[in-house]
């Protein structure tokens, strides 16, 4: 009977999980998360990028160009810094924008779509306008 009651306990347990990840996809990220995710230049660029473009989404390799373009390569070749811009936005960038709702990445098409709710827009406009200002 005890094993029952925990089972049935994880079964909520992850319906809970299951919902609040649901959920969250609806609603505005929060200011600390926001904070965290705008904290990053590859990450703002990607918002900025998804943001001022006409279509509705946009194919990744694509959006690695432009990230490419627009965050400073340092020492390194043209070639080297698309990759390692590549392998960032794959591994990390991406997967946290997904995550926190901020972007939808579709893996099977490789396409992404900007769903960033109005208090993380103002907050990426509010950076920006910093950054610029430097």
């Amino acid at each position: 009977m005890g094993m029952d009651h925990t089972s049935r306990a994880d079964r909520l347990n992850a319906e809970d999980v299951a919902t609040t990840n649901t959920v969250e996809r609806g609603r505005s990220t929060s200011p600390d998360v926001a904070l965290s995710i705008v904290a990053h230049e590859h990450r703002r660029a990607v918002l900025r990028i998804l943001n001022h473009t006409d279509s509705e989404v946009m194919a990744v390799s694509t959006l690695i160009e432009r990230v490419a373009e627009h965050v400073q390569n340092g020492d390194q070749s043209a070639d080297e810094h698309r990759q390692r811009v590549r392998t960032a936005l794959h591994h990390i960038h991406l997967p946290k924008l997904d995550a926190c709702g901020m972007i939808v990445h579709d893996t099977e098409t490789d396409q992404v779509r900007n769903v960033t709710g109005e208090p993380s827009q103002e907050l990426l406009t509010a950076i920006e306008s910093y950054v610029a200002r430097e």
